[in-house]
This record gives C-alpha cells, sequence and structure tokens, in this order.
C-alpha cells in the first residue's frame, strides 16, 4: 500500500483529532441532508388535505389522479436510484447533493405556484429524480470517513435520520401550512424553505472525502491504526469491489458483478413493500382493525411504527458490531425471523380490537423492519461496496427497493389486511432464506 504524505504526520497530537472532528462533521451534515430532503419529498402529502377540499382544483385532482402522481414520483425515484449511485461514485457526491438539493427546493417552490395536472406530472418525476441523489450521495459521503469495523453502530445511529425525517417533516409542514397560515400552498414554501437553508449547511461544511482536507484515505488510516479486519468469508468478487475504476461504465460492470450486491438489492425489493405500506396506508390498515376507534387513533397509533423505526438501526447496528464482530448478515436474518413472527401475528393479535396491542404489534414489526432494511440497504450496502464503490452498491440495492416501494403503495388498495400481511410475511421469510447462506460473509478490506 502507498502512503499519502498526510501519513507522516498520522501520530502526531494534530492529525487524529483532525480526523475525528471531520468525522464528526461529515456525520452530521449529511444526516442533515438526507433527513431535510422528507421536507420537500413530504410537502404533497401534506397539500393533498388542501387539494382535496380546493372546489377547483379537487375537480381535476380527484384522489385518483394524486395516486398516480405519487406512482410518477416513485418510479422515477426508483430509476435515478440506479444512476446517481455511480455519479457519485465517480464525480464525488458533493456535486451530486447540492445539485438533488437544489432542483428539489425549485421543484417544490413550483408545485405550490404552478398547482395544475400539466405542470404537477413533470414536475413530481423531477421531484422524484431530485429525491433519488440523496441516499447513495450520502451514504458515499460516509463510507469515505467510517472503517468497517465501526459502520455497524455508526452507520446504525446515522440511519435514523429517515425514520426522523419521515416522523418530522409532514408534522411540521402541516403546522405552518394549515394553523400559521392556513393555505395548502405554503407546505411547498415551507418545504423549499428548509432545503435552501440545507444547501447553505452543505456548502460551508460537506466534503467527498479526507483528502480534500488534507488528511489519509479511510483504508491508510485503518491500517496505520492497526485496526483488525472482521474474520469471515471474503470472495473474490469482494475483492474486486475494493478496487478503483476508472468510468462509470466500468464502476456499474464491477457492482453488477458482485452477487452479494444483487442479494442485497434483492432482499431490499421485498421488504420495502411492507414499510411503505404501513407508511402510506397505515391509518387505514388501523382503522380496518380496530373499528371502534376514531379517526385521530387512527391516525396517532402508526406512529409506533416509525418511533421503533428511530430505535431499530442503532439496536441492530451495535449488535452487528459488537456481538457478530462486522457481520451484517446474521443480525439482519435474526431480525427478519422476528419480523415474520409479528406479521404473521398481526391479525389474531389485532382481533381482540385492543389499541395497546396494535401499538405493540406496530412497535415490534417497525423494530425489526427497520432494523433489518438500514442493515441491507445501509450499512452492509457501503461495507460490500468499499469505499471505492459505495455509491453504486447503495443506489443499486436502494433502487431495487424503490421498485418494491411502488408495490406498497398500490397492494393495500387491492388486498386485504389479512392478506396483506401474511403476503409480507412470506416475503420476509423469502428475503431470510436468500441471506441465509451468507452468514459468514464479509466485504474485503484489501
Amino acid at each position: 500500500m502507498t502512503t499519502s504524505p498526510a501519513l507522516d504526520g498520522i501520530r502526531d497530537a494534530e492529525i487524529v483529532p483532525l480526523y475525528r472532528r471531520w468525522r464528526v462533521q461529515t456525520f452530521a451534515v449529511t444526516w442533515i441532508i438526507y433527513a431535510g430532503f422528507y421536507f420537500t419529498r413530504q410537502a404533497f402529502s401534506v397539500a393533498k388535505l388542501g387539494i382535496l377540499e380546493d372546489p377547483v382544483l379537487s375537480t381535476t385532482l380527484s384522489k385518483s389522479v394524486l395516486a398516480n402522481l405519487d406512482a410518477a414520483y416513485l418510479a422515477a425515484y426508483a430509476g435515478g436510484q440506479f444512476v446517481w449511485g455511480a455519479m457519485s461514485d465517480r464525480f464525488g457526491p458533493r456535486r451530486i447533493l447540492l445539485c438533488g438539493l437544489a432542483v428539489s427546493a425549485v421543484v417544490a417552490l413550483l408545485m405550490g405556484l404552478l398547482p395544475a395536472l400539466v405542470f404537477l406530472a413533470p414536475l413530481m418525476i423531477l421531484q422524484g429524480l431530485a429525491q433519488s441523489t440523496g441516499w447513495s450521495g450520502t451514504l458515499t459521503n460516509m463510507a469515505q470517513f467510517f472503517t468497517i469495523s465501526e459502520r455497524g453502530r455508526i452507520l446504525g445511529l446515522w440511519s435514523t435520520n429517515y425514520a426522523f425525517g419521515g416522523l418530522a417533516a409532514a408534522p411540521f409542514l402541516g403546522w405552518i401550512a394549515y394553523s400559521v397560515f392556513d393555505d395548502w400552498r405554503v407546505a411547498f414554501f415551507t418545504g423549499a424553505g428548509v432545503v435552501g437553508v440545507i444547501i447553505l449547511v452543505t456548502l460551508r461544511f460537506q466534503r467527498n472525502s479526507p483528502t480534500d482536507v488534507g488528511l489519509p484515505e479511510i483504508e491508510e488510516f485503518r491500517a496505520e491504526l492497526h485496526e483488525p479486519a472482521p474474520v469471515g468469508e471474503v470472495t473474490d468478487e469482494d475483492r474486486d469491489m475494493a478496487q478503483p475504476t476508472t468510468s462509470a461504465w466500468q464502476t456499474y460492470r464491477t457492482v453488477l458483478g458482485n452477487r452479494m450486491v444483487l442479494t442485497l438489492g434483492l432482499t431490499y425489493f421485498l421488504l420495502k413493500p411492507a414499510r411503505y405500506a404501513i407508511l402510506l396506508w397505515g391509518p387505514v390498515i388501523v382503522a380496518e382493525r380496530l373499528t371502534a376507534a376514531s379517526n385521530l387513533t387512527a391516525v396517532t397509533v402508526p406512529i409506533a411504527f416509525g418511533v421503533a423505526g428511530v430505535l431499530a438501526p442503532i439496536l441492530l447496528g451495535q449488535i452487528s458490531d459488537r456481538v457478530f464482530k462486522a457481520k451484517r448478515i446474521p443480525a439482519c436474518v435474526i431480525s427478519l425471523a422476528i419480523l415474520v413472527a409479528a406479521l404473521m401475528l398481526f391479525t389474531p393479535l389485532t382481533a381482540t380490537q385492543n389499541v395497546w396491542i396494535m401499538v405493540a404489534v406496530l412497535s415490534v414489526i417497525g423494530l425489526t423492519l427497520y432494523g433489518a432494511d438500514a442493515m441491507v440497504s445501509c450499512v452492509s450496502a457501503v461495507d460490500f461496496g468499499t469505499s471505492k464503490h459505495a455509491g453504486a452498491a447503495s443506489g443499486i440495492i436502494n433502487g431495487c427497493g424503490s421498485v418494491g416501494a411502488i408495490f406498497g403503495g398500490l397492494l393495500p388498495g387491492y388486498l386485504g389486511t389479512t392478506a396483506l400481511f401474511y403476503g409480507f410475511a412470506g416475503a420476509a421469510t423469502v428475503a431470510a432464506l436468500i441471506l441465509l447462506p451468507h452468514w459468514n460473509r464479509v466485504p474485503s478490506t484489501d
């Protein structure tokens, strides 16, 4: 391994604290960036209430039309995932993230100003493409600053950003739009304003890699500190992932040639419909199972799913690092096994009509589903993508999951709750069986 000039002083009192400072700063700014994307992403969901109550707009923007716009957004979001990951690896996440944030803010402003179907359809597609820069871009950035032995607990804590964003954005936008201004358009304007502030934060505090600030690459830093590599099965495909490539096309060939990346992509495709079904249809599901519940109860009970989702990545990340020594698949498989049991028991347990049992079941589903979700789409994606191809790997894996998310929005409209949850249990079982043969597999650290 060639040594960078920065390593000449790695043991000096100034270098390690400087590395620590940039790691904390990168963690914070990328967490804020991805959570911030939700403030333009959720603006349309918040605005729907006002649009459907508008006597003029509701004639053309009916409930089914709004659902079709959601589908267009999700399709664009899924497609963008497959593109921006490799672009982040090739050109650096800074450019990709800043462009994505800027386009997202501008599109949100235009959606508030031009709420007609002829404008909303292309704007929703643009919003989906802009939003899809976020996950792979921020993960690429994180991969440059954190080593494999710590990524479980670090990325577990970091990946609370999407659960927090989903919980915080809609209530905040709804409060500003309906309580403060009584105008649904303000949801779009407020979301754009929040993202505008995040653009300024990104410009000031985000950098692509340690070398941008005169520090050694993370692999060199890890080697100099004699950090032990995880013990397990390493394949030649995984060793190839640790080597840099010279073009975006070569990056795609390398990443798509790695069967572990494709396995994780298929797993995520099977998992994500359940999360999106509960996110998008949670109040309806609760109302169907708790027939005596008020609308307020139906809306508030699914919060348990989201709160558990915030805690889940932290717990699973700690377990994968400390119990399984940086092997991610065992923690994921165990989480999926518990998830299958919770999904299978959802119908008989909620038949009691007890609201606290519903809260408990949704909490267990949220804990195990979000935990497995974070292990697959975040920690394992970065580990097996390595710092050289983390963007492309996470983009492909999350792209597969985003295709599955489309079904999460559609299936609850066609299937009853019982069939839906048994179907999700079957999908989670298949996902666990797909991952089980890779129990001991670890990525290359060469």
